[in-house]
């Protein structure tokens, strides 16, 4: 497995762990959790401050994963240079990761220009495919 692909398997995996922050750090007045087997759908409703966030990394995470995905599979199929897709996998990596972050702490300039610079390596992977 090449180095991006890689860099896919940690995009399919960050979502869950920003699901795992919020479902750990969801408390009600009592202090037990809010997540409810029972009626799932509604947690995000009774939740906020860093769970609310996390939550809203969790579902942003899986909006920006189909377009890296096929972004990378894309590029990979049409044989571009493996050093660029690589590169550019992982700068999308360390994007999301310090989108992540700065989605938990609140930052939410920094959090968009994380969201930018993910976009434009998204948006680079294509380019150096139809390049190739």
């Amino acid at each position: 497995m090449t180095i991006a692909f890689w860099c896919v398997f940690v995009a399919v995996l960050l979502p869950y762990v920003c699901f795992g922050i919020a479902r750990n750090t969801g408390r009600g007045p009592t202090g037990g959790r809010l997540r409810d087997n029972r009626n799932p759908r509604d947690f995000p409703n009774r939740i906020q401050g860093l769970a609310k966030r996390a939550w809203d990394a969790h579902l942003n995470g899986f909006e920006s994963l189909p377009g890296f995905a096929a972004a990378v599979i894309i590029a990979h199929v049409v044989h571009a240079p493996q050093n660029q897709i690589d590169i550019l996998a992982s700068v999308w990596v360390v994007a999301r990761v310090a989108h992540v972050a700065f989605y938990l702490t609140d930052k939410s300039t920094l959090r968009s220009s994380a969201q930018f610079f993910s976009l434009a390596c998204v948006l680079g992977l294509f380019v150096v495919a139809g390049l190739s």
